[in-house]
């Protein structure tokens, strides 16, 4: 059966009917996609207690938040904490009654509404909903890039914020008194130095020292068919990445916390009692289009998608758009005078109080029309490198701490070419893709990995 096109999966398969024959792809897809996720797809590494069974009758697309029958009941009569933003949104059916005005009967259906999880359990059900923790950005994501968030309280449902991006990235015993079971809502796009799950490691760390259980609403990842790049080094861990992973990892949240579990990389080798709700109805080929905007910087699917390969621009003097309404979908810089077609000047904005080379007049490329992109792509780097008037103040420190070691800088600098660079890449993707099947909930078919 074809899942309908509700509201509830518009955002997921639109993107295929662009041109007829994606069209019929598509279609397959869905044909796919109807059909629950056998126990037997799930990764051998993955303790049967930790999944959700889902209560759902539906055959149609649903995040883990959507899938509301399968996770209130772990909730009631318990003191409730959440982390989660502005994509934490759930979608839900509802009755509706009206009277035709021109046969004068009663006219029933159903209609479908979308809440922000934290409205919605307070305004649809009786969940004692005690906390709120904000990660990066801020809760209702007014936050910009970098912005310290401070605790406060929701000005809609009156609940304490409590800040995970200030003073203190790990929720503390006293912060977490209280709780008895926390909710983990974020969007992930699928990038190690996306700070979501750098606080998913801390939020699982806290949740295990207090004896707490966290329960994973699970998201597609909207890269989630690409596994690439290169691997961190241990040494060079920090909030911008904190895992031995490659840049794209290629599992959503909920995967990812299975293998942080199972690895053992929480602090002394801690465990952390976890449940996932997972996606109903979901395979890892589909395509997803984010409903919101995960974070400030990253408006659409464009900015999504080339996220991962300009992110490296942040440690250079090459300006990523932040300060424009393009962020993550140009670059260009003072010192890249050779391109002459294009040329932007960030300016402080919503995103971007004090934006790299802000005022100042960026030469580069416009990149919101390209081609999405199937690999962690290095050829804009380069080409930058290779053209700007200044290549030994090109790198800053902060490059380290994205490439995870000092061997990409290295590399660039030493002339290496981009299919040089990515042959060094090899070995430590296949070890981690041994190590990640370990943890997969939804099974790979038209995975890219490089």
């Amino acid at each position: 059966m074809i899942p309908s096109t509700s509201n509830r999966t518009k955002h997921l398969i639109f993107p295929f009917l662009t041109n007829p024959t994606t069209a019929v792809l598509g279609m397959l897809l869905l044909l796919v996609a109807s059909c629950k996720t056998p126990q037997s797809a799930m990764g051998t590494s993955i303790p049967a207690h930790t999944m959700v069974k889902s209560k759902s009758k539906s055959t149609a697309f649903l995040t883990g938040a959507d899938n509301m029958e399968s996770y209130l009941n772990l909730l009631r009569g318990k003191k409730v904490g959440i982390l989660t933003n502005p994509s934490g949104l759930v979608s839900f059916d509802y009755d509706y009654t009206y009277t035709d005005t021109v046969s004068r009967m009663q006219q029933t259906g159903k209609k479908t509404a979308s809440l922000h999880i934290v409205d919605y359990l307070a305004q649809k059900t009786k969940v004692d909903l005690v906390k709120i923790y904000a990660p990066e950005h801020g809760f209702r994501g007014e936050g910009a890039d970098g912005e310290l968030i401070v605790d406060g309280k929701d000005t809609k449902t009156g609940v304490p914020i409590i800040s995970l991006y200030g003073n203190s990235k790990k929720p503390s015993k006293e912060q977490l008194a209280g709780i008895e079971v926390l909710l983990f809502d974020l969007q992930d796009v699928g990038a190690r130095f996306y700070t979501y799950i750098s606080s998913l490691h801390y939020v699982m760390e806290a949740c295990a020292e207090s004896d707490i259980q966290l329960i994973i609403l699970d998201r597609p990842n909207p890269n989630g068919n690409i596994v690439d790049g290169p691997i961190l080094e241990k040494q060079y861990s920090s909030f911008v990445g904190m895992h031995e992973v490659p840049v794209l990892h290629g599992m959503t949240i909920g995967e990812y916390a299975l293998m942080i579990n199972g690895e053992r990389w929480l602090k002394d080798s801690l465990q952390c009692k976890l449940k996932i709700v997972p996606c109903e109805n979901y395979r890892r080929e589909m395509p997803y289009s984010l409903p919101v905007k995960p974070s400030p910087n990253l408006p659409n699917d464009q900015a999504i998608n080339l996220y991962a390969s300009l992110c490296f621009f942040e440690g250079t003097n090459v300006s990523v758009g932040r300060g424009t309404d393009k962020q993550f979908q140009i670059y260009g810089s003072p010192l890249l005078t050779p391109y002459h077609e294009f040329s932007f000047v960030p300016m402080p904005n919503a995103g971007s109080k004090e934006p790299p080379q802000m005022g100042k007049t960026c030469c580069g490329e416009d990149l919101s029309h390209t081609a999405k992109v199937k690999r962690l792509e290095l050829k804009w780097l380069l080409e930058a490198y290779h053209k700007t008037e200044q290549p030994e103040k090109f790198f800053n420190s902060y490059f380290t701490k994205l490439a995870g070691s000092k061997k990409l800088q290295q590399q660039i600098e030493g002339g290496m070419s981009e299919e040089e660079i990515r042959a060094t890449w090899k070995p430590g993707l296949e070890r981690f893709k041994e190590m990640r099947k370990k943890y997969l909930i939804y099974p790979d078919s038209f995975l890219t990995v490089n």
